[in-house]
């Protein structure tokens, strides 16, 4: 016994069957792995660590992680937290940092969001919740599983048309976006009219929000949510470079 506290996080099997039971319909009977076996194979500072995993007695799968002794990056930023005064890029290259790191182990998150970035009483973020998670290969970028949390949602991926990595670099823009204008980039009134306007409309010009934002850093969130995906920034990694550099003339 190692005398650490850990997490536990047991999968409702009801739903667990259900998923697999839609991403088979989605990837032509083609089964994603599970987010234990995925979190397994990840070991990185900005993304949860994960110990070990299994099947209980009452046959519900279970995942042992590290015990995150925090709140989510969506509480410091709804509730105004004084943590995140003068942190908020340090926060966004951190979990950029994690985003990176999963897509060089060829994975695709699908559902980054505020909700699902932990943040220590130390200030490091942590990426968590890869329950949606696919491999980055051909059978599973195939278009038709339009998964994810729908403010945060691609274009692409609205349509059921083919997706890759890039599906995370858009959510990664809005939930920039998000933490420093403290609005989403399209107004709507709900995430189904939110979705529409992803596809159809231009995203405002985040110095209209905030006048004090870096005008090169507004660049950079409105190259990250680009509607057509072949525009948008390349890679996560050029992405935490381009935050970085903007850290150094900055912030």
């Amino acid at each position: 016994m190692s005398g650490r506290t850990v997490a536990l996080k047991v999968l409702d099997m009801r739903i667990l069957a259900k998923q697999k039971q839609r991403m088979a319909r989605a990837y032509k009977g083609k089964s994603p792995p599970t987010e234990s076996e995925v979190l397994m194979t990840m070991r990185d500072p900005n993304v949860v660590q994960t110990f070990d995993h299994g099947i209980s007695t009452k046959n519900e799968e279970f995942i042992v992680m590290e015990f995150i002794e925090g709140v989510s990056l969506n509480f410091l930023v709804e509730t105004k937290s004084s943590q995140v005064a003068g942190k908020r890029i340090d926060y966004l290259i951190q979990a950029a940092k994690g985003l990176a790191y999963v897509h060089e182990q060829k994975y695709i998150h699908r559902d980054v969001c505020p909700r699902n970035l932990m943040v220590t009483p130390e200030n490091v973020v942590k990426l968590i919740d890869f329950g949606l998670a696919v491999p980055n290969a051909p059978e599973f970028r195939r278009p038709g599983n339009r998964a994810g949390t729908a403010n945060y949602m691609a274009p692409e991926l609205i349509k059921r048309e083919p997706t890759d990595e890039r599906v995370d670099i858009f959510s990664f823009g809005v939930m920039t976006y998000e933490c420093l204008t403290g609005k989403f980039p399209w107004d709507a009134p709900d995430s189904m009219q939110m979705m529409v306007m992803h596809m159809n409309a231009p995203p405002k010009d985040p110095r209209d929000l905030n006048p004090e934002l870096d005008e090169e850093l507004a660049k950079l969130m409105l190259h990250s949510i680009a509607q057509n995906p072949k525009r948008r920034i390349g890679s996560m990694k050029e992405l935490v470079e381009r935050l970085q550099s903007l850290q150094r003339q900055n912030y």
